[in-house]
């Protein structure tokens, strides 16, 4: 009777690591800094505690190849991480699978996942796992005398000299252009739904066009301040954090003008491995990895029960807290980024963007 039980135990276990083995996870990610918090803060604890392994390959904008996937029929993504507006568009196209909120883990304390993540970061298609932020960053030596305080001395090329680098695209730079010419975070969407501010978000983009490299990838506004190239920046607030953290690198951040945004997992149509990838949003969306991964990159977590959770800085004695776009400090003068706005009128506005950019 024992060497049966022994033996039936056996065979439990072995089906159940190869069963474990049969699925996968095939994460698409951003890279760098951002997808080093994904790999330390999910997909590792999440691969012990399952035995399912996660796969990740990185993209510049893991929408844009998503998309390509999906319509081409040739799927081999389960999970990828985008920005709002994106999930929210990709879904309206069919593109994604919905996630039913009730698959997500409670806080401790037993409240429903959605009434603990903040508002917004639940849809039909999305569940949030960060909230970042574009902001200015400069290089330290660069000024030794007068800082940079916000916007508009970004685009003061006579006080504060040197190239600058931006985003290749109108989503941030258009408010951002706004809010350097005066114009208060909580007027910019109003102001820029008329022609007249999309004209006058132009025209402070044509004051600076001359002096801007426009990067692509995440990772290029640190690497253009360390190696010179400019002196000041408008990039995602994490990757700067970093350059900064943990490679000792000059370089400051202003978060007066900060537009903030979430980004989150989205599962698409056709995913090779639904299941899996469903246990895999429910384990990294739960409020424990959401602080954990806080650790590693300066995006605040979008569950209210995970912010208290959030301890220090990877490696060190110091408090992350401050450093988060969510931290009460940083976001009083904070743009909220406008789903709606972008989500009506992204497609418009990326195209004069475009024809602006290659205008002499």
């Amino acid at each position: 009777m024992k060497r049966t039980l022994i033996l039936t135990s056996a065979l439990v276990a072995v089906a159940a690591t190869a069963h474990a083995q049969d699925k996968q996870v095939n994460l698409l990610s951003w890279g760098g800094a951002y997808g080093n918090s994904h790999v330390q803060a999910y997909a590792k604890p999440f691969e012990e505690k399952t035995g399912i392994k996660v796969s990740i390959a990185d993209a510049d904008n893991p929408a844009t190849p998503l998309k390509a996937q999906v319509e081409a029929g040739n799927v081999t993504t389960d999970v990828a991480s985008v920005e709002y507006a994106d999930a929210v568009r990709l879904c309206d196209e069919g593109l994604l699978e919905e996630i039913d909120p009730a698959i997500l883990a409670p806080a401790a304390d037993g409240t429903a996942a959605t009434e603990d993540f903040i508002e917004g970061a639940v849809t039909d298609c999305f569940v949030g796992t960060d909230v970042y932020s574009m902001i200015l960053a400069y290089d330290d030596t660069k000024f030794p005398d007068a800082k940079p305080a916000g916007a508009a001395d970004f685009f003061d090329t006579a006080k504060f000299p040197g190239k600058r680098t931006m985003r290749k695209g109108a989503k941030f730079n258009l408010e951002f252009a706004l809010m350097a010419d005066g114009v208060a975070p909580d007027q910019v969407y109003e102001l820029l739904g008329t022609p007249e501010g999309v004209d006058r978000a132009f025209a402070k983009l044509d004051s600076i066009k001359n002096d801007v490299i426009w990067w692509e990838a995440g990772a290029q506004p640190p690497q253009l301040l360390a190696d010179g190239e400019v002196s000041m920046a408008f990039a995602f607030n994490g990757r700067i954090f970093d350059a900064a953290q943990k490679e000792g690198k000059p370089f400051k951040i202003v978060w007066d003008g900060q537009i903030y945004e979430m980004e989150g997992w989205v599962i698409p149509k056709g995913a090779p491995h639904l299941e899996a990838a469903k246990e895999f949003v429910t384990y990294s969306t739960s409020p424990e990895p959401q602080a954990r991964a806080a650790e590693f990159i300066s995006y605040g977590p979008p569950r209210q029960s995970a912010a208290a959770l959030v301890g220090n800085i990877e490696d060190t004695e110091v408090p992350m807290g401050p450093n988060l776009p969510t931290f009460a400090d940083n976001m009083k003068q904070a743009l909220a980024s406008n789903l709606d706005f972008w989500v009506d009128h992204d497609a418009e506005l990326q195209e004069r963007f475009n024809a602006w950019l290659a205008a002499n």
